[in-house]
C-alpha cells in the first residue's frame, strides 16, 4: 500500500513538473458535465420546476388572510336628519308645552260651563283659572320638560355614527371543495413539468457527453496521426538520404533527387498541418471542459500504439417506445401536458364550490350602536358558481385543446419512427466499422511487407525510388486508414449509444 501511495505522488510530481493535465474520458466527462452551462442552465430548471410543482400543491390547502385599515372622513354618516335632531333635543319642552294647552283649553271650557250654571261666581272662575295656569308653568312641568329634553338629547347622540376615524379588520379564511377537477389537472402538470425538467437535463447531459466524446477521441486521432505523419517524413527522410548519396555515387539521378524531394516536403506540410488541427482540438477539448483553452492538458489514450475497442452487443433487443431517448420522453410529457391543459380548459365551464369563514372587527363598534370600542363577528359561508349559458365557448376551447393533444401525438409517433431507423442505421454504421477495422489490421501487415519487401530491393538495387515512396505511401494510408477505423469504431459505439439513449 504505502509503494502504491509513494508511486501516486512521484506521477502526481512529474505531471506538475511537466505543467501538463492527464486527463482519461472519464476526467473529461465529469469536467464537462460540471462545467458546461447548458447543462448547468438545466439543473436550475429543474429546481424552478420543483418549487413550482411545491407551490401547486398548496392550491388544495386552505388560505388564510389577514387585512387591517384606517380610513379618515371629512364628516360622519348622520342617521337623523336636522329636523329630526331638533325634535328629539327639545321633545320634552314640546310634549310639556302640548300637554298644557291641551289641558288649559279643556278646563277653561268647563269652568265656563260651571260659571253659567251658577255653580261657582265668575270671581272664584278667575282665581281658578289663574291657580292652572301657575300649576302649568310650575316646577313639575319644568323638571318634566328638561328630563323628557335631555332623553331626547341622549337618543340623538346615541344615533352619532361617529365615523370620521374607522379602524376596520378582518381574518378571512378560504378552502377550495370543488373547482371542477382544476387543482387535480394543475397539480398533475406541475408534475409533468418537473419530470419534462429531468428529461431535459438528461437531454443535455447526454448530448454533452456525446461532444466530449467526438472531441476526445478526435484529439486521440490527431495525435496518432501526428506520430504516424513524423514516422512517415522519417522514412523519406532516410530515404532522401539514401538516393543523395547514391546520386553522389552516380548509381541514381538528379530527378530521383527531386522526386524524393517533393515527398519530404509534403511530409512536412502533412506534419504542420496535423499539428495545427491537434492545437485546435485540444483547446476545443478545454473550452468544453471549463480549462483554460490555453492549458496543456495530455490525453491518456493519446499515445497508445493500439486503442482498446469493446464489443458491442448488437443482437439486444430496441424499446418500441423508445422511452430511453429523453427527446421520446420530452415529446411524451407534451402529450400528457396536452392532456391535462385540456381537463383544466374544461373545469372552467364546471360548477365551482369554495367555503368561507372568517372574523372581523372594527372601531366604532358597528354592533353595539356605534361605540368607540372595537367589536367583532364570526362568519362562516358557502360559495357556489355555476356557469349558465357562455355561447358554447367551452366546448369550443375544449375541442382546440383535443386537436392540440392529437397533433402532440402525432409528433411524437413521427419522432419514435425517425429514431428506430436512425438505431438500425447506428447497427449498421457500428458493424461496418468492426468490418473497416478488421480489413485495415490486415491491409497493416500487407502494408509493412509491401515496404520492407521495397528497401531491401532499393538496397539490393533491383527496384526505383519510385517504387520505394509508392511502398511508403500506400504503408502510411494503411497505417491512416487503421487509425480512423479505431476512432470510427469508438465513435460508432457512442452514436449507437446516443441513439438507444444509454449515454452515460
Amino acid at each position: 500500500m504505502r509503494k502504491f501511495a509513494f508511486i501516486i505522488c512521484l506521477i502526481g510530481c512529474s505531471i506538475t513538473v511537466q505543467g501538463q493535465r492527464v486527463l482519461n474520458l472519464d476526467s473529461c466527462r465529469a469536467l464537462a458535465l460540471r462545467n458546461n452551462k447548458q447543462v448547468n442552465v438545466s439543473r436550475l430548471s429543474k429546481e424552478v420546476a420543483v418549487n413550482t410543482r411545491k407551490a401547486t400543491r398548496t392550491k388544495a390547502l386552505p388560505k388564510v388572510d389577514v387585512v387591517a385599515g384606517y380610513q379618515f372622513s371629512s364628516r360622519d354618516i348622520n342617521l337623523l336628519s336636522k329636523s329630526q335632531k331638533t325634535t328629539l333635543s327639545n321633545i320634552g319642552t314640546g310634549t310639556v308645552n302640548k300637554i298644557t294647552g291641551d289641558l288649559s283649553g279643556s278646563i277653561s271650557g268647563s269652568i265656563t260651563d260651571l260659571v253659567t250654571q251658577g255653580v261657582i261666581t265668575p270671581d272664584q272662575a278667575q282665581q281658578l283659572g289663574t291657580l292652572l295656569q301657575q300649576m302649568g308653568n310650575g316646577p313639575i312641568s319644568q323638571y318634566a320638560s328638561a328630563f323628557g329634553n335631555a332623553l331626547g338629547k341622549e337618543v340623538v347622540d346615541a344615533l352619532q355614527t361617529k365615523t370620521q376615524h374607522v379602524f376596520g379588520g378582518a381574518i378571512m379564511l378560504r378552502q377550495p371543495v370543488y373547482l371542477g377537477g382544476a387543482i387535480t389537472a394543475a397539480n398533475r402538470m406541475a408534475d409533468i413539468t418537473e419530470s419534462m425538467a429531468d428529461n431535459d437535463l438528461d437531454m443535455k447531459r447526454q448530448a454533452t457527453l456525446y461532444t466530449i466524446d467526438q472531441t476526445y477521441w478526435t484529439v486521440v486521432s490527431l495525435k496518432q496521426k501526428q506520430k504516424l505523419a513524423v514516422s512517415y517524413r522519417n522514412l523519406v527522410k532516410k530515404l532522401d538520404d539514401d538516393v543523395h548519396r547514391m546520386i553522389k555515387e552516380g548509381v541514381a539521378t538528379r530527378a530521383d533527387g527531386l522526386k524524393v524531394d517533393v515527398k519530404v516536403n509534403e511530409a512536412d506540410m502533412q506534419i504542420t498541418q496535423v499539428e495545427d488541427g491537434l492545437s485546435l482540438a485540444r483547446m476545443l477539448l478545454c473550452q468544453l471542459c471549463g480549462l483554460p483553452m490555453d492549458e496543456e492538458v495530455l490525453l491518456a489514450d493519446e499515445d497508445k500504439e493500439q486503442l482498446s475497442v469493446a464489443t458491442c452487443d448488437l443482437s439486444q433487443p430496441t424499446d418500441s417506445t423508445l422511452s430511453t431517448r429523453p427527446e421520446v420522453r420530452l415529446l411524451q410529457n407534451a402529450v400528457e401536458m396536452s392532456q391535462q391543459a385540456t381537463k383544466l380548459v374544461r373545469s372552467a365551464y364546471l360548477p365551482h364550490i369554495a367555503l368561507t369563514a372568517g372574523y372581523m372587527l372594527s372601531n366604532p363598534n358597528l354592533y353595539n350602536g356605534f361605540q368607540r370600542n372595537f367589536s367583532g363577528a364570526f362568519n362562516i359561508g358557502v360559495m357556489v358558481q355555476v356557469p349558465v349559458w357562455n355561447w358554447f365557448e367551452g366546448k369550443y376551447k375544449v375541442n382546440a385543446s383535443k386537436a392540440a393533444t392529437a397533433m402532440a401525438q402525432m409528433d411524437l409517433s413521427d419522432t419514435q419512427e425517425k429514431i428506430h431507423l436512425q438505431v438500425a442505421q447506428s447497427r449498421y454504421k457500428v458493424k461496418e466499422a468492426y468490418k473497416r477495422l478488421s480489413m485495415a489490421e490486415k491491409n497493416i501487415k500487407s502494408a509493412e511487407e509491401n515496404l520492407r519487401c521495397a528497401q531491401v530491393g532499393f538496397r539490393e538495387g533491383v527496384m526505383e525510388s519510385t517504387d520505394v515512396l509508392a511502398a511508403q505511401t500506400a504503408w502510411q494510408q494503411a497505417q491512416s486508414q487503421k487509425i480512423d477505423a479505431e476512432v470510427d469504431m469508438k465513435l460508432s459505439q457512442v452514436n449507437l449509444q446516443k441513439a438507444l439513449g444509454l449515454l452515460e
